[in-house]
């Protein structure tokens, strides 16, 4: 059995609709941000096991950037939400 996605603008969709894009928690450093800002950014990440928060993207539906939170051992998907929705809560709690 395929393991299924609930798209919140799509509805339960076959996983291999989706592309993944990787870690969904670093914050991309502003611009004029120092070398060592930006090779933290790019290469010194955690590759925790268990429960993550990865950006998926809708290729072959509505081609929105989601939220997935899911288990990488045993694949159980949490919840799912629209990335832009993610970004406006996290920039207010930064704010």
């Amino acid at each position: 059995m395929a393991s299924l996605i609930t798209c919140p603008h799509c509805g339960v969709r076959p996983k291999e609709e989706f592309s993944i894009r990787g870690d969904a928690v670093p914050v991309r450093p502003a611009p004029n941000a120092g070398a060592e800002a930006w090779y933290a950014y790019v290469y010194v990440r955690d590759n925790p096991k268990g429960r993550i928060e990865e950006h998926w993207h809708h290729t072959a539906g509505c081609r929105r950037w989601l939220v997935v939170e899911r288990d990488n051992v045993t694949h159980t998907v949490f919840s799912v939400r629209d990335a832009a929705d993610v970004a406006k809560a996290r920039s207010g709690e930064v704010a």
